[in-house]
């Protein structure tokens, strides 16, 4: 796709963490990016607080396009910080999305899964009822609504799940880690998604952040997420399976053997109908995602340390 012919100015909000790493990498290095008429700052969450609306307002100002990836993620922890999780996945969404009302910006927003009550059996489609179930959820919902009621025209909702990349704490990343210190390990497999690498959402915000650009992407909510489904048991015996490690090591396992405080869905699986519409193709396969991650410099050393772990002591 070709750059937008007016000059533009990106911001990528929530910059320090694994999605926002990977977004400042893609709209700075991509050579359909990198163009001189195309600006991209950056802002941490050090750098950038979202509840606070002054400073959303300034940052904001004179943008084009502003993608947030910054967000409370600790599931577990919003259970009992409930309105903590919310100000910052509720309120300070609406911050960004007010601003970009008053400006004019498209808001590019990262969701999840989790807004889904994760009982299916099919694909949630990007129009299915929402019913979180546990308080991470209905933070995140909070910030869907807030983009949906202040930005009809220039707002995108990206719902993500599963996660992993480079640059962060994630499950591939601990299976490989854990591959170094123990001979086996205890996945559940009762619980599907679709996991989905960090580089490549990166890639395919930048493409819906020039299609919104050039009016040919629809405002509204699309399911950034990767191809095809499987189980994090799944996930873990092809995370070894591509590392060259035995897959045999990963044994299975259910839910009941991993009690956390906040409960998780059962079945995470989203549908993909919607980019069409916005002239794209989904993201691919999970596991061709995977094995092409796993060749990225940080993965492939974690694997080379898992062939070779070190003796206790």
């Amino acid at each position: 796709m070709s750059t937008p012919q007016q000059p533009s100015r990106w911001l990528v909000v929530g910059a320090g963490g694994m999605l926002g790493r990977d977004l400042v990498e893609v709209l700075s290095a991509d050579p359909a990016i990198a163009d001189p008429a195309i600006r991209v700052e950056q802002r941490t969450r050090a750098e950038l607080d979202i509840t606070d609306p002054a400073a959303v307002s300034a940052a904001v100002a004179g943008c084009d396009v502003v993608v947030n990836a910054a967000a409370w993620t600790d599931v577990d922890g919003a259970e009992t910080a409930e309105p903590a999780a919310t100000a910052v996945n509720g309120t300070g969404v609406r911050n960004l999305a007010a601003a970009c009302a008053g400006t004019g910006s498209r808001l590019l927003h990262l969701s999840t899964d989790y807004v889904f009550h994760g009982d299916g059996t099919l694909p949630y489609r990007e129009d299915a009822p929402t019913d979180p179930i546990n308080a991470y959820g209905r933070s995140k919902l909070a910030g869907e609504r807030a983009v949906a009621e202040l930005l009809p025209e220039h707002g995108y909702t990206v719902r993500t799940a599963w996660l992993y990349g480079e640059h962060g704490a994630n499950f591939v990343a601990t299976m490989l880690k854990l591959a170094a210190q123990r001979d086996t390990l205890d996945v559940v497999e009762d619980q599907h998604g679709q996991p989905t690498w960090s580089y490549a959402l990166a890639q395919q915000l930048r493409e819906l952040g020039l299609a919104a650009l050039a009016g040919t992407a629809p405002a509204g909510v699309y399911h950034g997420t990767a191809s095809g489904s499987t189980t994090w048991f799944g996930l873990a015996r092809a995370s070894y399976e591509l590392a060259g490690l035995d897959p045999e090591r990963i044994r299975p396992t259910d839910s009941t053997a991993f009690v956390r405080p906040a409960p998780r869905p059962g079945y995470s699986v989203l549908g993909h109908d919607r980019w069409a519409a916005a002239g794209l193709k989904p993201l691919p396969h999970w596991r061709e995602s995977l094995d092409e991650a796993l060749r990225r410099p940080a993965f492939a050393a974690l694997a080379r340390a898992a062939h070779s772990p070190q003796s206790p002591g």
